[in-house]
C-alpha cells in the first residue's frame, strides 16, 4: 500500500458519548477507528492516510475542537494524563528513515502551531526531542524539571499540556487478570516492562478498573520488532500464573500494524479475537469501500 502516515491522538474523554462523537466528526476523512475507555476516561483515535498533510490537517481539527470542548479540571481516571489532548504521536508505518523524517516534520509543525493558535504547552518526545526523551520522561518532568518546547510557560488553564512526538509504530494492550488483587497486576507490571529488567521495549501499569473492578496489566510495546504481541502477552500470562493467577482477556487499543498482525500465530489471534480488520492497513484499504464505517 506504500507509507502511511499516521497519528494516534489520545483525547482526556472516555465517557461522554455525545463528546466523543463531536471530537470524531472534526476529524473527517482520515478518522479510521476511536477506542474509548471510561475507566481510563480517554478515547485513542486513528487518523491516517497516504498524504501526510491530510493527516495533519484532521489533528489539528481535532486539537482545536477538544480544547474547547474539554477541561482537565473535572477529570478523573485510571490513566495519566498531561491534559486534554494528552499525547499526539505521528508515525510513518512502512517506508524508510526518510519517511520517518516526514512524520517527524508534520510534529514539529503540530507543535509550533498547537502551541500558538491554541495556547497550549507542547512538550516533545521521540524523534522530535533533541534529547530523545520518552513520554514517561515527559510525564515526570513536566513543568518541574522541564518547561515546554512550544507554547506557553504554564499549563493552559482548562487544557492543560501536551506531548507531541514522531515514534515507530507500536501497539496499546491491556491484559486482564482473574483475581481481586492489585499489589498482583502491579507486581507483574514490574516483571515485565524494560526499564525493570524485563522485556525492552515494554511500558506496563497495574491497574484496577473502578466501572467493573477488574484488575489489569495495561502495556505499551514501543519496539515491535524486539517484542511483539505474541511474547508480550505470553510473558504476562507466565507472570500470572507464578503469582497464582491468570489472564482471562486481552483487549487491543486501537488498531495494529498488518506486519504484527502476520507474526502472531493464527490459533493466538483467534484466541484473543484478533481479526484483520483491526490493522491499519485493512482499515485504511476498506475506507473506500461501500458501507465502510468508522471503528468504534
Amino acid at each position: 500500500m506504500g507509507v502511511i502516515y499516521e497519528c494516534v491522538p489520545n483525547v482526556s474523554e472516555g465517557r461522554d458519548r455525545a463528546a466523543i462523537d463531536a471530537l470524531a466528526t472534526a476529524c473527517g476523512g482520515p478518522l479510521l477507528d476511536v477506542h474509548s475507555d471510561p475507566d481510563h476516561h480517554r478515547s485513542v483515535f486513528t487518523l491516517a492516510d497516504h498524504d501526510p498533510a491530510v493527516v495533519e490537517e484532521a489533528m489539528q481539527a481535532l486539537a482545536a475542537a477538544a480544547v474547547a470542548r474539554l477541561d482537565i479540571g473535572t477529570h478523573t481516571g485510571v490513566h495519566p494524563r498531561l491534559g486534554v489532548l494528552d499525547v499526539v504521536p505521528f508515525v510513518a508505518l512502512g517506508g524508510g528513515s526518510g519517511d520517518r523524517e516526514v512524520a517527524a516534520g508534520f510534529a514539529r509543525r503540530f507543535a509550533d502551531w498547537a502551541g500558538t493558535e491554541l495556547d497550549l504547552p507542547c512538550f516533545l518526545y521521540g524523534d522530535v526531542d533533541t534529547l530523545g526523551r520518552t513520554l514517561p520522561a515527559v510525564r515526570r518532568e513536566a513543568f518541574s524539571a522541564r518547561w515546554p518546547d512550544h507554547g506557553p510557560m504554564g499549563p493552559h488553564p482548562t487544557a492543560g499540556a501536551v506531548a507531541v512526538g514522531a515514534r515507530p509504530p507500536l501497539i496499546a494492550l491491556n491484559c486482564v487478570l482473574d483475581v481481586d488483587d492489585l499489589a498482583v497486576a502491579r507486581r507483574i507490571a514490574s516483571e515485565v516492562r524494560g526499564r525493570d529488567g524485563g522485556l525492552e521495549g515494554v511500558r506496563a501499569l497495574g491497574l484496577r478498573l473502578p466501572s467493573t473492578g477488574e484488575i489489569q496489566v495495561s502495556m505499551n510495546l514501543v519496539d515491535l520488532p524486539v517484542t511483539g504481541l505474541l511474547a508480550a502477552s505470553d510473558a504476562v500470562e507466565q507472570s500470572a500464573r507464578a503469582a497464582g493467577a491468570d489472564v482471562v482477556a486481552v483487549e487491543f487499543v486501537g488498531l495494529v500494524p498488518a506486519a504484527e498482525f502476520e507474526r502472531c500465530p493464527p490459533a493466538w489471534r483467534e484466541q484473543h479475537a484478533l481479526t484483520r480488520d483491526q490493522t491499519v492497513e485493512d482499515r485504511l484499504d476498506a475506507r473506500d469501500r461501500p458501507g465502510w464505517t468508522v471503528r468504534g
